[in-house]
C-alpha cells in the first residue's frame, strides 16, 4: 500500500478515549485508529490515552487492543510494521474520571501536549460530572475539544441538562456528537448524489416521489447491553439519532455549502417539520413490538422476556409513519422501521417514485411497467441502485426492470475494504471539522419528536406487540404501510 500524508494537525496531540476498555473501544475504535495508521493518516507525535476503572498493566491493555484490532481483520492480514507503531501510541490510565485525583493522573499524562480530544465513550450519565473534573482541572483549554457518543439523554429534559452541563466546560464549536452513521461512505455518498448531480432535484420532491422507507434490521438480540436496552429501548436506542439523521439527509433542502454550520441548519428544519404524533395518531401510525422465541441466524433463540428474567415493556422493534409538514414532502410519508431479531441484517433507503400517469405499451406492457425506485443500502453492502424500466430484446415491446448500479464493491473490486466509519469521523475531530457530526439543535428537536410519540403511547396504554424472532415484526407493522396502499420493500 502506497502511503498517504498525514492531515495538517496542530502538534503534538493527545486522544483521550474514556470508557478506553469497553465494547465499543475495542470492536470499533481502535480498529479504525488501527486502519488509519496502517495508511499513516496520524500525526506521528499523536498518542492515544485509554482510560478506565480497570486495573490492568499496560502490556495486558495493549494485548487486549492487538486482540480486538486482530478480531475485526484476517489475522494473515494484519501488518505488523503499522500494528507497532499503533502499539507505541498507546497509554493506559486507571482511574475514576469524575474524582479530582483521576484528573491529576491524566492532566500528569498529557502534559505539554496541545489541543487534546476527549471522547467519552461512557454512560451518558457521566458526561457532566467527567466535564465538570476536566475543567476543574484546567484540561478545558480553548484548544481542546469534547466528543459525545449517543444517545445523549433519555428524553428532551436530560438531553438539556447533559448539553448545558457539557456548554458550562466546553465550547459549542469544540463540541462534537457522534453518530457513527454519518461516517459511512453511503451516507456521505448521498449528498454527493443529490447535489453533485442535477438529475434527481427536480424530482426530489412530492410531485414524483410516492413515499421513502427507511430500515435499520439487526439480527441479533440485546446481548449484553441488556441493562442500557431495557431503559431505552428501540425508539430512544435508534430511532431518535440514526433514524432520523438519515431522515434529515434525505429530506433537506441543499445548504448553502458543505460547511457544518449550512449543513446542519437543513437538517434542523426537518426536524422541526416533522409532524407531531398524537395520542388519537399514535395506533395509526406507530407500532412498538417486542420480539419472542424464533429462529434467527439458522439458531433457535429466546424471548426478550427470558433474556430479561421477567416481563418487560421495552419495545425491540418499531415501525413509524412520519409526515413532513413542508411544501417539498407534504403528503409523502417516510416509513420508518428498526428492530432486534429481524431476519437480516439491513441498513437500507429505499426513495420509491409515482408510477407513470399513463401507459402507452398496450396491456401487456402496462402489466410490466413498474415504478421507478431508487434504492440506497448502507450495510451489509454499500450500494445505490435505480431501476428503470427498458425495452426487453426481441420483437414487439415488452418491458422489464433493470437497476443501474453504483455498488463500491463492484466500483473498487471485491478485495476493496469497507471502511469503519470512525475512521472517516477521528480524522474530521482531529481537523476539527463539525460538518458530519450533530447539532444540541437537532438532538434536542429529535427528542421533542421522541417525546411526543413516546408519551403517546403512554396515554394510550400502547404495550409492545410479539413478534417471532427471524420475522419483519409484529403484523402491525404491515398494517401500517397497507392501510396507504403501499408495502415494504424486502
Amino acid at each position: 500500500m502506497t502511503p498517504q500524508p498525514p492531515r495538517e494537525l496542530a502538534s503534538p496531540r493527545a486522544f483521550v478515549l474514556f470508557g478506553g476498555t469497553g465494547d465499543l473501544a475495542l470492536r470499533m475504535l481502535f480498529p479504525a485508529f488501527y486502519h488509519l495508521e496502517r495508511e499513516n493518516r496520524l500525526a506521528a507525535d499523536l498518542v492515544l490515552v485509554a482510560v478506565a476503572r480497570s486495573e490492568l498493566a499496560p502490556e495486558a491493555f495493549i494485548a487486549s487492543v492487538r486482540e480486538a484490532v486482530i478480531g475485526r481483520l484476517a489475522p494473515e492480514t494484519l501488518e505488523e510494521a503499522a500494528w507497532n507503531r499503533l502499539a507505541t501510541r498507546l497509554r493506559y490510565l486507571s482511574a475514576d474520571m469524575t474524582t479530582e485525583a483521576g484528573a491529576q493522573g491524566l492532566a500528569a499524562l498529557i502534559a505539554g501536549r496541545s489541543a487534546p480530544v476527549f471522547y467519552l465513550a461512557v454512560s451518558p450519565s457521566l458526561y457532566a460530572g467527567i466535564c465538570a473534573t476536566l475543567a476543574g482541572a484546567g484540561l478545558n483549554t480553548p484548544e481542546s475539544a469534547v466528543v459525545l457518543e449517543k444517545p445523549i439523554g433519555r428524553d428532551l429534559e436530560t438531553s438539556r441538562a447533559i448539553n448545558a452541563a457539557v456548554a458550562a466546560c466546553f465550547p459549542e464549536e469544540r463540541t462534537f456528537r457522534i453518530d457513527h452513521y454519518l461516517g459511512k461512505e453511503t451516507v456521505q455518498n448521498l449528498l454527493a448524489l443529490r447535489f453533485g448531480n442535477l438529475l434527481f432535484e427536480p424530482l426530489w420532491n412530492g410531485l414524483s416521489v410516492d413515499h421513502v422507507e427507511i430500515t435499520i434490521a439487526e439480527t441479533e438480540g440485546v446481548g449484553e447491553r441488556l441493562a442500557y436496552y431495557d431503559d431505552y429501548g428501540a425508539t430512544r436506542d435508534m430511532v431518535q439519532n440514526h433514524l432520523l439523521q438519515l431522515v434529515a439527509l434525505v429530506a433537506m433542502e441543499p445548504p448553502s455549502s458543505l460547511g457544518p454550520e449550512a449543513v446542519r441548519a437543513e437538517k434542523v428544519k426537518v426536524l422541526r417539520s416533522l409532524r407531531r404524533i398524537t395520542p388519537e395518531r399514535a395506533g395509526l401510525v406507530a407500532v412498538r413490538g417486542q420480539y419472542t422465541g424464533g429462529v434467527s441466524d439458522a439458531r433457535q433463540v429466546g424471548s426478550y422476556t427470558e433474556e430479561h428474567g421477567s416481563p418487560s415493556g421495552t419495545e425491540t422493534f418499531v415501525a413509524v409513519r412520519a409526515d413532513i409538514d413542508n411544501w417539498r414532502w407534504a403528503g409523502v410519508p417516510f416509513y420508518l422501521r428498526t428492530g432486534k431479531r429481524l431476519p437480516e441484517r439491513r441498513t437500507r433507503i429505499v426513495v420509491q417514485f409515482k408510477a407513470v400517469p399513463h401507459s402507452i405499451f398496450g396491456p401487456q406492457g402496462a402489466d410490466a411497467l413498474v415504478a421507478n425506485r431508487l434504492i440506497i443500502d448502507l450495510q451489509p453492502q454499500e450500494d445505490i441502485q435505480l431501476t428503470l424500466m427498458n425495452k426487453r430484446p426481441g420483437m414487439g415491446i415488452a418491458l422489464q426492470q433493470l437497476p443501474l448500479s453504483l455498488s463500491l464493491t463492484e466500483a473498487l473490486g471485491e478485495g476493496a475494504r469497507r471502511r469503519i466509519a470512525y475512521e472517516r469521523l477521528f480524522l474530521d475531530i482531529l481537523a476539527g471539522d463539525r460538518t458530519l457530526f450533530v447539532s444540541r439543535e437537532e438532538i434536542e428537536e429529535a427528542w421533542a419528536w421522541i417525546d411526543e410519540l413516546s408519551e403517546a403511547w403512554a396515554q394510550a396504554g400502547t404495550a409492545p406487540k410479539p413478534y417471532p424472532a427471524g420475522s419483519w415484526g409484529p403484523a402491525g407493522a404491515f398494517a401500517l404501510i397497507e392501510r396507504d396502499g403501499r408495502q415494504w420493500h424486502e
